[in-house]
């Protein structure tokens, strides 16, 4: 993309509203800071219950950490009994039929599905259903039909003839018998795949029989037209798929009582559909504020803007994946990175009233596909900048707070269980910035008529002499008063009457000051 359009698209977003001020992000009416929570890993799993139960069980510790929506893994069947519902086979089956060798899902059935849900309602806990919409895996049958080969790094140029193929693109969902919804799939519904089961080899192919239009164009241009990531690649355009999918994103916000969605692989789906999906489903429901947040995954700012612009704002946030690239950046280099640029090129620094912003998730952690773990040496200090901060809207994801094979430090989550506390008390009202020295950053909260505020100091540099590194702080109202840490109560700092004080960190890379009410 050129840099003028680049420039063009920032100067047009000054008239797209923002998108999260529309939505619906916690109980209505309630002042408290909204929080939302990633609730899955990639290999999450309890040993003596369904994954649903266990989120059923954990209702209640959520909402006294301050949550308030809950994202829950994608529920509906996938193409094999432990799939995470990425390998997406029936949206319709939310664990209610006996189909790929099982009825409940990986996470459980339908019932406790909606007995969890239930009683996330009841603790005025929202919940964000993760829509899988770009493909199908694990289909019923094969077909055979023309299709054309093409370059996988520029899916615009085909490397060999048009040929007949024999294609996993048939669905019949012979499980379901036409419950909820009587559509049955074939390749007609497809735009690629990438097994030909006639001549047993893997590669792109577009589907290019009669009356396929070929890949969408309004996808990311990234290898020429990303429109193909994986599976059997949803065509968008079809009028039997877009009557199926909008009917499925009304009728599952209506069965669990969610109120929005995690819009799963935006960069590969026909914006025009995402955008009118997004749309009937408020309009269908009655729920102007239902959530969205969608993925479209790059660390480029630049080419996240044009989306952006393209959803009209308030229609969908997105998951600021450009700060954390900072943070990943940050936790490999250590003492070497400047923290006073941690938020440059961000999301949350450009539009923040559009970006969901998180530390880590389940496509991050080490042995994924977007593996970029943000190491323990700097966690605390980006959850500490996601938290407390008054700009954006944080996801906390569940492998660094609760137990788990695969992610799970104990440090990190009782450190975060701190910030949780902190954000949920004091980090309120308006925010002033002490980004002054490369090693240690600082900014202050001031507080609002029923908060009292805090003051916040990072380091990402384990050899600082704490007695030396401090930030000079002005606190505000708090004239003449004492301040205290938020973790250690012992350690003190003396506001002066002008409510200047000076702030050090600590030896974790994190440190929370409140106001010392009991010495006061």
């Amino acid at each position: 993309m050129s840099q003028f359009r680049y420039w063009l698209d920032r100067l047009l977003l000054r008239w797209v509203p923002p998108s999260l001020p529309a939505m619906q992000l916690g109980p209505e009416g309630s002042s408290q800071n909204p929080t939302m929570i990633q609730f899955f890993t990639w290999d999450a799993h309890t040993p003596d219950m369904s994954w649903w139960e266990h989120f059923e069980k954990q209702v209640l510790p959520l909402v006294a950490l301050g949550f308030t929506q809950v994202w829950l893994p994608p529920p509906h069947k996938a193409m094999v009994p432990k799939g995470c519902g990425y390998d997406a086979y029936d949206l319709w089956d939310l664990g209610e039929f006996n189909q790929k060798g099982t009825v409940a899902t990986r996470w459980g059935t339908k019932e406790e599905l909606l007995r969890a849900c239930d009683a996330a309602k009841q603790c005025n806990l929202n919940v964000i259903i993760d829509a899988v919409l770009n493909h199908k895996l694990g289909a019923d049958r094969t077909e055979t039909f023309r299709a054309v080969r093409v370059d996988p790094l520029n899916r615009l140029k085909d490397i060999e003839s048009e040929r007949h193929v024999k294609g996993w693109t048939a669905f019949d969902f012979p499980g379901r018998l036409g419950k909820y919804s009587s559509m049955q799939w074939n390749f007609n519904h497809f735009t690629g795949l990438d097994w030909d089961e006639l001549t047993r080899t893997n590669g792109i192919f577009r589907i290019s029989s009669e009356r396929h239009e070929g890949w969408s164009k309004w996808v990311d241009t990234e290898n020429g037209n990303y429109d193909y990531l994986l599976g059997i690649d949803i065509d968008h355009r079809h009028p039997e798929v877009r009557k199926d999918l909008f009917a499925w994103g009304s009728w599952v916000l209506e069965t669990t009582g969610a109120c929005g969605f995690r819009l799963d692989a935006i960069k590969h789906m026909d914006r025009r559909f995402l955008l009118e999906f997004i749309k009937k489903c408020r309009n269908q429901t009655g729920r102007k504020q239902t959530f969205a947040v969608s993925e479209y995954w790059s660390a480029n700012l630049q080419l996240l803007i044009p989306y952006v612009r393209a959803f009209q704002g308030q229609q969908t946030s997105f998951f600021d994946v450009p700060l954390h690239e900072n943070f990943h950046r940050a936790s490999k280099a250590g003492a070497s990175y400047d923290l006073r640029t941690i938020l440059d090129g961000s999301l949350v620094k450009l539009r923040p009233g559009d970006a969901v912003t998180f530390v880590d998730n389940h496509d991050t952690q080490v042995g994924q596909s977007l593996e970029s773990w943000v190491d323990i040496n700097f966690k605390s200090q980006a959850y500490a900048l996601i938290l407390l901060r008054c700009h954006g809207y944080p996801c906390v994801f569940y492998g660094d707070l609760y137990p788990n094979d695969e992610c799970y430090d104990e440090d990190t989550s009782r450190t975060l269980k701190q910030l949780l506390l902190a954000r949920k008390s004091f980090a309120y009202g308006p925010m002033v910035d002490y980004f002054e020295h490369r090693n240690c950053i600082g900014f202050v909260r001031m507080g609002d008529s029923d908060h009292a505020g805090c003051a916040v100091v990072l380091s990402n540099d384990p050899m600082l002499d704490l007695s030396t590194c401090k930030i000079r702080m002005n606190v505000g109202s708090h004239l003449g008063t004492t301040f205290r840490s938020f973790f250690d109560g012992s350690r003190t700092i003396a506001i002066d009457r002008d409510g200047w004080g000076v702030f050090p960190s600590s030896v974790d890379g994190v440190e929370v000051w409140i106001e010392n009410r009991e010495i006061k």
